[in-house]
């Protein structure tokens, strides 16, 4: 089964920036040394410059193709463009987590930027439409009711099903430790959301029954295999619950079952002389002999068939870049 709309896979993707200097500066601290609410707020997503992409690729069963940091260690326009290049070629459904309201927006703006061709993302099927998973599927969003409640965080999620969430960092200190040059705990802390928002499409690919348990469970057995032999995940599965993530003890339900009693009969149409006087049926004559008000039209009235949607030329679905 496919659960990818394209048939190329899923592509789970986050992203750390810090602040573009060249855009814009914090404001000033207060009289007394304090940071202002300013200070303490977000830099607008146009001033917000990727460092670091951090991918998991599953193919169409759900098994790990690749796990990496795109990029590395090139400029940023470069690594954009790896990523557009790899998403224009394979076309994979793209997962995230919030990341229609950040990481999407801020790759287009840094697009705008750099005048990286953007084009899967402008002119894909489905990546900027938000009440589909055709392209994008947010899972932050979707669980959230498209925000008539209010979206929880990764790392909320991620304890909820026996993951241990963020590990010592969080987005408050990307900044800091991208200024001290700590680029391999920046990279890992990237791909540790990454693994924990693919564990997260694992559960709601389950609990949306578009698979079966036994199917989740190999999924998940399969990730975590990867995530041994990657070697870069070592708190993140020291902290698993296995028993809560992998649902040893919970049962499929069982298929429904179609009911076997006959269906009562349709009741017999009296016949034509027994109807009241001036009712025909159709293809009967009214009393003078003209054709009965409403009669069908005569003639074909079958609709023309539907014309298949066209399909996109099947792509072979190179890796990206190794990281």
């Amino acid at each position: 089964m496919s659960l990818s709309t394209l048939g190329s896979g899923s592509l789970i993707l986050d992203i750390e920036t810090v602040p573009d200097r060249e855009l814009w500066s914090p404001p000033a601290v207060d009289g007394a040394g304090a940071p202002t609410e300013r200070e303490r707020a977000f830099p607008p997503l146009y001033a917000c410059r990727p460092i670091v992409i951090g991918l998991i690729w599953l193919d169409d069963g759900l098994s790990c193709r690749r796990i990496g940091i795109l990029g590395e260690d090139k400029p940023e326009a470069d690594a954009m463009a790896d990523l557009a290049d790899f998403v224009a070629r394979v076309k994979p459904l793209i997962v995230t987590w919030n990341g229609r309201s950040f990481d999407l927006p801020v790759l287009a703006l840094r697009a705008l930027r750099h005048g990286v061709d953007f084009s899967w993302y402008y002119r894909g099927i489905g990546y900027r439409y938000r009440f589909s998973e055709d392209g994008h599927l947010d899972l932050g969003d979707v669980i959230s009711d498209f925000g008539a409640a209010r979206m929880t965080s990764l790392d909320g999620a991620a304890r909820l099903i026996g993951l241990p969430g963020k590990l010592g960092i969080d987005g408050s200190q990307v900044e800091g430790l991208f200024q001290a040059g700590e680029m391999d705990a920046l990279r890992r802390y990237c791909l540790s959301d990454v693994a924990q928002t693919t564990f997260v499409l694992l559960r709601y690919r389950l609990v949306t029954r578009d698979i079966s348990l036994d199917t989740y469970r190999r999924a998940a057995e399969g990730l975590l295999e990867a995530l041994r032999a990657d070697g870069r995940f070592g708190p993140l599965l020291d902290g698993i619950d296995r028993q809560m993530l992998l649902l040893p003890h919970a049962r499929e339900p069982p298929a429904p079952t179609r009911s076997t009693a006959a269906a009562p009969a349709s009741p017999e149409p009296p016949p034509l002389d027994a109807r009241p006087e001036g009712e025909a049926g159709n293809g009967g004559s009214a009393p003078d002999g003209s054709a009965p008000t409403g009669s069908a039209p005569t003639g074909s009235t079958d609709l023309p068939e539907e014309t298949p949607p066209d399909l996109l030329p099947e792509l072979p679905p190179e890796p990206f870049p190794e990281s």
